[in-house]
């Protein structure tokens, strides 16, 4: 069973000079009682990665470690600022399939194999505050790597870590920091002992074109030109699709949530700006991704049910409780997550999700861009954002012209849709129309949020009358399952009572005359 840990660290290059005195006083920084010398350690690990180099490309590590006291593989997984999250798993001869599952949404399926050896000797020392607890520790590592490419060659090094304890404070890494640099000791160039490693035992350039595409803008474009900054959006979403596939496969809150967001980006980026990409290409990626999208759904769309019905029964007094009403929704919760999850699950391992993550990788790589690509980003956004505004506006019109029942809730989930549309298209533009993009969509996530409110009832009334169903025939009392129903049809209508007056409110003034063309 792997286990998984915060790690928060930074790494700096020791002077030159045999004089080690640049540590004396760190008993000084606040927190600090004393710097305790501990041990000696050898280390020796393995790292592995793809022929192309995807993992380290991907700000992310595999190592098998031999020595110390954590011997076995390590995944490092990039989190934000100095932080990472280390997963650890038994020592094994092969990548354990725990951790090779966790790295699949960046080798996208490529074989991983031994790229480079690091050995280290480390002396370690702990800053303990006057309790004696460890704050954080301190080690200064000799260190030698040794390429396992063709044609790699070796290279020796010196480097400093401070990896802070797992509750104490962060900003002790800046007091310690900060009494670091007055002794003249400064921040390494390189992230990751690997990243110096491929650098410097390298013959080539190490990370390749695929990788470079996650990092700038297509070649022969400028940053204000509409293909650079769309490209730029796309980037920033399959990223965050990438990072969030290990922690949906354990899992993790909110992470289903995240990921079928980023696909709902992608994709509405993908239609919203067309204009400017290839549809030939891009279609076909829409369709994977409204595919993605929807297996990811039930999992969410479950979770969301759960929450607000919970709400809604824990708010009810207790004479209004008739039969086990909270044990029925805990089982109904736990049958239908758990499916939901294998079913969220069987995608992320299907071979049509490495296709996915193929196609979304060449697309970054080789954007099919389009003449439009070339011009202004200001004028090329605004007049998709335009559109897509035009949309939404249609579709609530059409909305709010019928009668309350069926046919209306299926107009107004339409138009939810489209809402989501002019938000993501407003986002990716922001770079380039500033300020306009971001009140328009400020104001129609506030139509957005009505809407959901809206879908969330009709979804949450068909389950409820499944579950009243089940009840009845269970012999149980359906009195507390048709209240919730009634408070459900309750909410709906208050959501349509409130929606055109929102909707006024959102669409004045105009876009068109708020976003230049």
């Amino acid at each position: 069973m792997a286990q998984s840990m915060r790690e928060t660290e930074r790494k700096y290059e020791v002077p030159p000079s045999a004089d080690d005195s640049w540590w004396s006083g760190l008993e000084r920084v606040d927190g600090v009682a004393a710097v305790v010398d501990r041990d000696l350690q050898e280390l020796d690990a393995v790292y592995y990665d793809t022929a192309d180099l995807r993992l380290s490309g991907s700000s992310a590590v595999l190592r098998r470690r031999t020595g110390g006291g954590d011997a076995g593989w390590h995944l490092k997984l990039p989190l934000s600022g100095d932080s990472r999250e280390e997963i650890r798993s038994a020592p094994a001869d092969t990548v354990p399939d725990d951790l090779l599952d966790l790295t699949v949404s960046r080798t996208r399926g490529a074989e991983l194999t031994p790229v480079v050896r690091i050995r280290s000797t480390r002396e370690v020392r702990h800053l303990v505050d006057a309790d004696g607890t460890v704050r954080a520790e301190l080690c200064v590592d000799t260190v030698r790597a040794d390429s396992l490419r063709d044609g790699g060659t070796s290279a020796a090094w010196n480097e400093l870590e401070v990896e802070l304890a797992g509750d104490a404070d962060p900003a002790l890494l800046d007091a310690v920091e900060k009494r670091l640099r007055k002794k003249g000791v400064t921040r390494a160039q390189a992230p990751s002992k690997l990243a110096r490693a491929l650098d410097e035992t390298a013959t080539e350039t190490a990370i390749t074109t695929a990788t470079a595409a996650l990092a700038g803008a297509p070649d022969g474009l400028a940053p204000d030109r509409a293909g650079a900054q769309i490209h730029a959006y796309l980037r920033e979403q399959v990223r965050t699709l990438t990072a969030l596939d290990p922690a949906v496969r354990r899992d993790r809150p909110d992470a289903v949530h995240g990921m079928r967001v980023a696909c709902r980006r992608l994709r509405s980026c993908l239609r919203s700006y067309r204009s400017v990409l290839d549809r030939a290409v891009t279609d076909p990626v829409r369709d994977e991704l409204k595919w993605l999208a929807g297996e990811l759904g039930a999992e969410r769309d479950q979770e969301v049910l759960h929450e607000r019905l919970s709400e809604e029964i824990d708010a009810l007094p207790d004479e209004l409780l008739l039969g086990p009403v909270a044990a029925r929704l805990r089982v109904w919760d736990v049958a239908v997550g758990a499916e939901s999850h294998r079913r969220t699950l069987d995608a992320l391992g299907s071979r049509r999700y490495l296709a996915l993550l193929d196609s979304l990788a060449a697309l970054l790589e080789r954007p099919p861009l389009s003449a439009e690509a070339g011009r202004k980003a200001g004028k090329v956004m605004a007049k998709a954002v335009h559109k897509e505004y035009g949309r939404l506006a249609g579709r609530m019109t059409t909305a709010l012209e019928l009668s309350p029942g069926p046919e209306r809730d299926v107009a107004l989930h339409e138009a939810r849709k489209a809402a989501k549309r002019v938000r993501y298209a407003t986002e990716a533009a922001r770079p380039a129309l500033g300020r306009p993009a971001k009140d328009l969509g400020r104001r129609i996530k506030s139509v957005q949020k009505i809407l959901g409110g809206h879908q969330d009832s009709v979804v949450a009334r068909g389950v409820l009358r499944e579950l009243a169903v089940a009840a009845q025939t269970a012999g149980e009392a359906g009195f507390t399952w048709g209240l919730l129903y009634g408070t459900e049809q309750a909410r709906a209508h208050a959501a349509e009572q409130e929606l055109p007056s929102v909707w006024e409110s959102a669409s004045e003034p105009a876009p068109r005359r708020r976003i230049g063309r």
